[in-house]
């Protein structure tokens, strides 16, 4: 058996732990938009947001890695999401006229009618889990009021 000196942990910083405590409301949060919208409109979270950003452009499309970016997700991960996308009939891709290694992605009048009904849940969700955060964790409350998410 070895002995090994018992070495304690640090407390968390104030900084740590209102940085958990952000990380905990992200997770909280996301968790509910991404329950809704798939109960209520059969569409995951990062679906959701691709249509937004593709239905917001202003010819409806966006190049694969100007979605990946404005998502948040990788080139591999994006692809695979647009791929459901047009499965669904809510996009299709589209190849740049002046690069034909440039490939759109081009959100369709399905996929802004999913994206306009959905849209309706996902704010009421997220003022919902925004003020049931602020009521759960007081401290919370004035950062999310500070910053215009709940009503102080």
């Amino acid at each position: 058996m070895s002995s090994t000196a018992s070495v304690p942990s640090p407390a968390p910083s104030a900084l740590s732990g209102s940085w958990n405590d952000v990380l905990l409301l992200h997770a909280r949060v996301e968790n509910a938009l991404a329950t809704a919208l798939q109960r209520r409109h059969g569409i995951g979270l990062s679906e959701y947001r691709a249509l937004g950003h593709l239905a917001a452009s202003p010819a409806g499309e966006l190049r694969m890695q100007e979605l990946a970016d404005k998502i948040g997700l990788n080139q591999s991960s994006v692809t695979r999401l647009v791929s459901r996308l047009n499965a669904a009939g809510y996009t299709y891709r589209d190849l740049c006229p002046d690069d034909k290694r440039g490939v759109y992605t081009v959100v369709t009048e399905p996929g802004r009618a999913r994206h306009a009904e959905a849209y309706v849940t996902y704010e009421a969700t997220l003022r919902s889990a925004l003020e049931e955060a602020g009521q759960a964790a007081p401290r919370l409350a004035a950062a999310l009021s500070a910053l215009g998410l709940i009503d102080g």
